[in-house]
């Protein structure tokens, strides 16, 4: 095992379809996003945030996110999930069967206002809201803590801020909670440290880490988070998203690099890495340019070639 503390096996949460699309110049066509995710879901992936309920008007390129949710075959054993931003779009995910809903709010109170157009506390009262709409359903809530590592217009969030967002969305009902480098400004050494704080203050609430790669060290975090015990990470097919409200910010941690990684390491992800690639492979297609991932072009550290002899000098 790479890490003492490391767990031998890993959930892999898909991003691509929801975090991934929503900010993509064009949109992907509604029968696009449904065999995609029909594609993803035999491929073992843990979880699959599948839209996002939010107004057609402030993310056009998610405005079918009822049809796709009604379109998509369900695989058991796979989460399907959306993110809401309020009690109307937790009514419209309970209406589509979304089996969990993630609930986003940024640390920093001034990424927070860009982004969601309120304060901390006004979107800790809409976040009331919708657990008073989701009681009695069953389905699972997990808070997202967006800019937990870092916020572009703040600068770096303490452990406390972190801890206290936690705090209060476990107040609220919530089933897990997820730590989001919404900005790529996470360093291995300060994810090492937040997430032992969480686990220690936590212990019995799942965790899952967001990251992206905007600066180049999203896997570099990932095995920092693995360490001391996280063992669910969010992905995005060929690496595509980023924050639209963060400058500079490029796409998140790019999901078969991620996998290629962890099986290499010797941590099980479940996850058929074949069947990634060649999803990965088909992006560049699917959406008109080319996307960030390395494993995709280079291929698995494990494929072998034939040899070239060398030319005499």
């Amino acid at each position: 095992m790479l890490f003492r503390d490391a767990p031998s096996r890993v959930s892999i949460n898909e991003v691509s379809v929801r975090d991934g699309f929503q900010s993509e110049p064009q949109f992907v066509p509604t029968h696009e996003k449904i065999r995609l995710i029909d594609r993803l879901s035999l491929s073992g992936v843990a979880r699959i945030e599948v839209t996002s309920f939010v107004s057609p008007k402030a993310i056009p390129n998610l405005r079918d996110a009822a049809e796709v949710m009604a379109g998509i075959t369900r695989q058991p054993g796979v989460v399907y999930a959306a993110l809401v931003p309020n009690d109307r779009g937790a009514e419209r995910a309970l209406a589509a069967k979304a089996d969990e809903i993630n609930l986003v709010m940024s640390i920093g109170e001034s990424h927070n206002l860009a982004n969601m157009r309120m304060t901390c506390a006004q979107s800790l009262a809409a976040f009331r809201a919708v657990m008073a709409t989701v009681a009695g359903s069953g389905v699972k809530v997990n808070g997202v803590v967006a800019t937990a590592f870092g916020c572009p217009f703040e600068g770096v969030q303490p452990l406390s801020r972190v801890l206290w967002a936690a705090e209060e969305y476990l107040a609220l009902g919530m089933d897990g909670l997820a730590l989001c480098d919404t900005t790529g400004m996470a360093f291995p050494r300060q994810v090492e440290t937040y997430c032992r704080g969480v686990l220690q203050a936590f212990p019995k609430v799942p965790l899952t880490l967001h990251f992206h790669n905007t600066r180049g060290m999203g896997l570099a975090n990932v095995l920092a988070a693995l360490s001391v015990g996280v063992d669910s990470f969010d992905g995005s097919l060929g690496g595509i998203g980023g924050c639209p409200f963060a400058p500079g910010a490029t796409g998140n941690v790019c999901t078969e690099d991620t996998v290629h990684m962890l099986e290499g390491c010797g941590v099980a992800t479940g996850v058929d890495l074949d069947a990634l690639l060649e999803l990965a492979r088909a992006m560049p297609a699917l959406l008109g340019h080319e996307v960030p991932g390395q494993v995709a072009r280079a291929g698995k550290s494990t494929d072998l070639h034939p040899c070239v002899a060398t030319v005499a000098q």
